[in-house]
């Protein structure tokens, strides 16, 4: 059976903690979407959705902490392999290594941070263009009407003119012809 209702919060976090002790132990994370598939009635693919849509989202500090302690114990079992001597020549080299990572790393997080950074300001300006393109259409728009009010106004002008002209008109028009015909009954 599985469910298709809405993710409630105690699932989200199931599927964090999951997912977080996959990346730490070195597993995959389809391995961890499997796992809370089956414990919460739901697909791998449902998991691994909900997780790429929302959840990743909001765990990015203790993905990247996963990974770091997956890189630590990488580490642990790389010198229980080596003899004495070998993990004496090994603690040496991961030193500059340990600093190199490390340093990497924290030009990753800042190099992350700076792009995350970038689409936030890039977005604002988006917006920003938008409003303004908007603004200056409401301008022209508003130019535009007044224009075409202060034509019409003018335009009710002129035809009252014309219907007053008009209307003297017909009334000459129909005195001339009272006077013809009184002038033509007189006869």
């Amino acid at each position: 059976m599985v469910r298709q209702d809405a993710w409630n919060q105690d699932e989200d976090l199931l599927l964090a903690e999951v997912v977080l002790r996959h990346i730490r132990e070195g597993s995959t994370q389809l391995t961890a979407f499997e796992e809370v598939g089956e414990k919460l009635s739901r697909t791998p693919a449902a998991c691994g959705f909900r997780w790429n849509s929302s959840i990743r989202k909001k765990y990015e500090s203790a993905i990247q902490l996963a990974k770091k302690q997956r890189k630590q114990l990488k580490m642990k079992d790389m010198k229980l392999d080596l003899n004495v001597h070998d993990v004496q020549t090994a603690e040496l080299s991961s030193v500059g290594e340990r600093s190199d990572s490390s340093l990497v790393q924290t030009i990753d997080e800042m190099v992350n941070w700076l792009l995350e950074k970038k689409k936030e300001i890039d977005a604002k300006e988006e917006e920003t263009q938008q409003i303004t393109g908007v603004s200056s259409q409401l301008r022209e728009l508003m130019e535009e009407n007044e224009a075409l009010e202060k034509e019409l106004a003018k335009l009710k002008h002129e035809y009252e003119i014309v219907k007053n002209d008009y209307q003297l008109m017909i009334n000459v028009m129909e005195r001339a012809t009272k006077r013809n015909q009184n002038t033509l009954s007189a006869k």
